[in-house]
């Protein structure tokens, strides 16, 4: 009997022994799990770039902001993405003391693991959001990453998160010295109708004058918003043999021929292609809607996006192309709203209205500000000329930019060639007369070309 207990409890013993090592086993094996688990890196690559500035085009588009206001929201988040992922390599340089304003922004602790990666895209996102209306937009988008970013690795996650939000909290203190907040507290654009050279709201909306005190924004780079200042277009005048009124005529004879080819007319198709009209209204009878599209400046993104993938330039070159080109769009918008509000020039839409033809319209809306210089000129000659400068010259590429807006693809030979086919759609699209194009890319180019020569960004 003895014996029997004896061999029930050693059996007992061995059972019991069996599975506290079973369990010592099972707890080894999750915290090797656990520990594999936290030591595995958040990848993140070029593309997931692409998609934060995507998103944000996305939320500018759907708040309709206008063109200049526009590029100040791409510009400053890829800014403060650019001063995180410079940190981590050695070949990009600082935008602190060479942006009007900038301080080093702070250093990320390096006693903990920071993926820089991850905080440029979390500095991006909190800057962004910052700008733009529809917050909760941002905010549902950033939540989404945030939730999958902890899931791989939650202290790497957590640690990026922090210094991600530290260095866009610097930008956005940076941010509040600009005068844009200033700006919107000034007076709206007095029209002056009793002189006939000067701007007045155009159909059908006869919306006030967009802007009046963009000048008045801190620039980046350039030293003044009149730092460009173009050559005066030709003097106003009636005289039919004058030319600003020949101008005004060839303006008037080109939509009308435009509009004989009909719809399937090259010219038309480029006056559709470079529109980017954030806001363009259509009325019939008592009812009226809007259709929402990219700015002049987010089309220029984009090329620089496409620029990119087809390079297949990595995370950090990525963020450089689009800080740099942002850099120039900004400032060009400066420059050209400071030579429209100066020179306050009447629309072709008016002065062909009032003298040559009541009945007449453009191929495209007119936008509701001045005439001279034209904005997308301006812009295109200095989006095109530091692409030109990253990518290289006789960089061919197909623009898919407006895709989803429903215009077919159009390809060029070079930026230099698209920035010329985006100025000369100005006239095609009946908006400018030809002074604002030539002299509008020229004052553009010459801008971009300061950017490239004084904006060091590269060891």
């Amino acid at each position: 009997m003895q014996s029997t207990n004896r061999t029930s409890f050693q059996l007992k013993k061995k059972i019991y022994l069996l599975s506290k090592v079973s369990m010592f086993i099972l707890g080894l094996l999750m915290t090797c799990t656990s520990c594999e688990k936290e030591s595995k890196p958040i990848s993140l690559n070029q593309e997931d770039y692409h998609k934060v500035v995507d998103k944000l085009t996305e939320v500018i588009v759907h708040d309709i902001f206008s063109p200049p206001v526009a590029s100040r929201i791409y510009n400053y988040p890829n800014i403060a993405a650019y001063e995180i992922i410079r940190q981590e390599n050695q070949k990009y340089k600082s935008l602190a003391s060479q942006l009007h304003g900038l301080e080093t922004v702070p250093a990320a602790d390096t006693t903990k693991i920071v993926n820089y990666k991850v905080a440029a895209l979390i500095a991006y996102l909190d800057v962004g959001k910052e700008l733009i209306f529809s917050e909760d937009k941002i905010e549902k988008y950033r939540d989404s990453l945030y939730a999958s970013w902890g899931a791989i690795n939650e202290q790497s996650f957590k640690n990026s998160r922090d210094y991600g939000l530290q260095v866009a909290s610097h930008i956005k203190k940076w941010i509040t010295t600009d005068n844009y907040a200033q700006t919107r507290t000034m007076p709206k654009f007095s029209v002056n109708t009793d002189d006939p050279a000067r701007w007045q709201p155009t159909p059908p909306d006869y919306m006030d004058g967009i802007e009046p005190h963009w000048r008045e924004i801190r620039p980046s780079i350039i030293d003044s918003a009149s730092q460009f200042t173009p050559k005066g277009h030709p003097d106003f005048s009636l005289e039919k043999d004058s030319p600003f009124f020949k101008e005004v005529l060839e303006t008037y004879e080109v939509g009308n021929t435009i509009k004989d080819e009909g719809e399937t007319s090259e010219k038309i198709q480029i006056a559709r292609f470079w529109d980017c009209n954030p806001y363009v209204s259509t009325h019939k009878g008592h009812l009226m809607f809007a259709t929402k599209k990219i700015t002049p400046g987010a089309h220029w993104i984009g090329i620089c996006k496409i620029a990119c993938q087809k390079t297949q330039s990595d995370f950090n070159q990525t963020v450089y192309a689009y800080t740099k080109t942002s850099i120039a769009i900004a400032d060009a918008f400066i420059s050209c709203w400071d030579e429209k509000y100066r020179s306050n020039l009447i629309r072709p839409e008016t002065l062909i209205n009032q003298h040559i033809d009541e009945n007449w319209e453009p191929v495209l809306q007119t936008p509701p500000f001045p005439e001279y210089t034209s904005g997308h000129s301006v812009v295109s000659g200095a989006a095109s000329t530091v692409l030109t400068d990253i990518f290289g010259d006789g960089f061919a590429f197909n623009d898919t930019t407006e895709e989803p807006y429903g215009l077919p693809i159009r390809s060029f030979i070079s930026f230099h060639q698209a920035a010329e086919e985006a100025a000369i759609s100005r006239l095609y699209g009946g908006i400018h007369y030809r002074a604002a194009i030539d002299l509008g890319l020229e004052q553009g180019r010459s801008l971009g070309k300061f950017v490239v020569q004084n904006l060091k960004m590269t060891n």
